[in-house]
């Protein structure tokens, strides 16, 4: 076999790889999107996820004209939700163009007070709500261009919702309710997107004043995950999926060694895998990392690290490898590489934001 045949067969090979590249079609990697709530500036921090750098490239900055908080992603992936916690209360519905991760606004829906937390149902035709300072939840309608439309329902809780998701099956909804230490089941309509109280209706949360705040579940809809804001401990709950029940199994408290002050958790999420729950605290400005035992769901604490000031909101990418969080006061976004062998978020590079970044949304696109 020549040189001069060696060369011609190589070069369009080479070239074609090249271009796979180039176009990011190489199958190993979405393209990664984050999108990151500014209260004080009233927008929209956009970044692209660069993989290989660990790194945030900032990509634009979406004013939105109100309190930009607690923010949500339809099951498509096509619509993120903002809601707007200063008056007039609504919520913004923002197309993400597949292509390149930038946002269109579809339009403004009133809601019926400032909201803590927002989430979709399953189906994307609903987006439920929690008010902390209305001591109340809500249902919206989404119309099928994925705007979010009226309120359908309006139910009073206990004192302080703070958080309100469906659970993999979508039949049953639950909120937590910050001032009256308990989480309240609620029976879901996904065809009329009407709540009604399930049997039990509520699950009582012990200290007192432990301040439920958010909650995660697993995979495998066998654990609930719940952070408590007011004594910073988080607690492992076995889920009956049949009857929409909960019952205590374990609580371990996040606060580092040493602490003192007030505590103030904000923040919990798993890793994809399943195998490690990350919680933030604002008042120390710390992640914990606790490993997650396959068989009973139990946790055990593998470390605690330094991260952005008061840690309000954090994510991780749905390739486990990093975890970006939000820091309040330090105006700033941290990428943390996450060791694949421990779970343990380390060193993170640090980039700017709006003020008062509070909320982290990350969307792959093909």
């Amino acid at each position: 076999m020549t040189a001069r045949f060696l060369l011609k067969t190589l070069v369009p090979v080479a070239a074609a790889a090249a271009l796979l590249v180039a176009c990011g079609s190489t199958g190993t990697q979405p393209s990664t999107w984050v999108y990151v709530s500014n209260a004080d500036s009233q927008d929209l921090s956009v970044y692209q996820l660069d993989h290989a750098a660990g790194a945030l490239r900032h990509a634009d900055t979406v004013p939105l004209g109100g309190q930009a908080m607690p923010m949500a992603v339809s099951p498509d992936k096509r619509t993120l939700y903002v809601a707007l916690r200063s008056q007039p209360y609504r919520v913004v519905s923002l197309a993400i163009d597949p292509e390149n991760g930038r946002l269109r606004k579809l339009g403004e829906s009133p809601l019926a007070d400032s909201m803590a937390n927002i989430d979709t149902d399953a189906t994307g035709r609903w987006l439920f709500a929690a008010s902390y300072g209305g001591n109340k939840i809500t249902v919206n309608r989404i119309g099928v261009d994925g705007q979010a439309g009226p309120v359908v329902q309006n139910i009073p809780t206990s004192p302080n919702a703070h958080a309100i998701h469906a659970d993999a099956a979508n039949r049953y909804v639950f909120a937590t309710s910050l001032g009256g230490d308990n989480l309240s089941s609620w029976r879901f309509n996904p065809d009329t997107g009407q709540l009604t109280a399930n049997d039990p209706a509520l699950t009582s949360i012990t200290p007192a004043k432990a301040g439920p705040r958010h909650f995660t579940w697993d995979k495998a809809q066998r654990r609930m995950y719940l952070l408590n804001e007011l004594d910073a401990s988080v607690h492992v709950l076995e889920y009956d999926a049949a009857r929409g029940a909960l019952r205590d199994l374990q609580r371990l408290s996040t606060l580092p060694a040493g602490f003192t002050g007030k505590p103030w958790a904000a923040d919990l999420h798993l890793s994809p895998d399943g195998r490690t729950l990350y919680t933030s605290e604002r008042t120390s400005s710390t992640l914990s990392a606790f490993r997650v035992d396959a068989a009973s769901g139990q946790l055990q604490l593998l470390a605690q690290v330094p991260t952005e000031k008061t840690p309000r909101g954090f994510a991780v990418d749905s390739s486990g490898r990093f975890l970006i969080a939000a820091g309040q006061e330090s105006h700033s976004v941290s990428v943390h590489p996450i060791d694949p062998a421990t779970g343990v978020p380390g060193t993170p590079q640090r980039f700017p934001a709006g003020k008062n970044p509070n909320w982290v949304e990350i969307v792959d696109l093909p």
